[in-house]
């Protein structure tokens, strides 16, 4: 049987992906495509093949930031798995591909029918809810050119490719920081030849370099979705750790 593309349903038992498929639709991620809107039900959930979603909590003074990516490793709409019709956060698409979406309702219905779905399910919620504490210590703890390349790489995984259609705008966003400082760290990272930036496109150069680069935080993450789903960066050159305030290479 033909694989989704994504990398979650792929996981699943032939049977329970063919229960699944019926309700399958596939559709094109569109840049700056909004999938959630804050405050809105969630009424359907996504399952990236390709690109990349940014889920982003936004602030009263206009501010915003990102909370999580989903891409091909997972799903968008992990609150429905978990009884919520609520989204908290908006979702955008940050780079565009593809994906197929289904009602939120019948996931819930089949997870609940399907003990082994659920488990599979939860995994990723769990390994989700990892990512996004993970990233909370890394904004607080590691210099933002750490976090710079820990987000390409994590960027890079999700999306599948190594061209991301990135502007230092969006990326400043994303990392809740002036847009002054992504120019600085991304200048010493491409001074190193980790990356190649040019009319909006940032290119991953040297991946094992920019794993050095990056903070201990994107090792931890990657090692957590092996961990829980078997799946997540195997087919990646594993970053080398840092060992906390040890400086990157530039």
């Amino acid at each position: 049987m033909p694989a989704t593309g994504n990398r979650l349903l792929d996981l699943l038992p032939p049977s329970q992906l063919d229960r699944l498929r019926p309700h399958l639709t596939s559709e094109v991620l569109a840049l700056n495509q909004t999938l959630q809107e804050r405050g809105k039900p969630v009424e359907s959930v996504v399952f990236p093949t390709s690109g990349m979603i940014s889920i982003v909590a936004m602030m009263r003074d206009g501010a915003s930031v990102e909370v999580g990516l989903a891409g091909r490793e997972g799903m968008l709409g992990v609150q429905s798995l978990l009884g919520d019709e609520v989204s908290l956060n908006e979702a955008t698409v940050q780079i565009p591909g593809g994906a197929l979406r289904m009602p939120a309702a019948i996931l819930e219905r089949e997870a609940h029918a399907s003990p082994q779905l659920r488990a599979i399910l939860l995994r990723y919620v769990q390994a989700y809810l990892n990512s996004a504490t993970q990233s909370a210590a890394c904004n607080r703890a590691h210099l933002l050119e750490q976090r710079l390349a820990r987000w390409l790489l994590t960027a890079q995984d999700r999306a599948g490719t190594d061209r991301l259609p990135l502007t230092h705008e969006i990326i400043a966003m994303m990392l809740g920081v002036r847009r002054a400082g992504v120019t600085v760290a991304a200048q010493s990272l491409q001074s190193a030849g980790f990356i190649h930036y040019a009319h909006g496109r940032i290119t991953i150069a040297d991946r094992e370099g920019l794993a050095v680069a990056a903070c201990e935080c994107y090792e931890v993450t990657r090692r957590e979705y092996a961990r829980l789903l078997g799946t997540h960066g195997e087919d990646r050159v594993p970053a080398k750790v840092l060992e906390f305030g040890d400086q990157p290479r530039t």
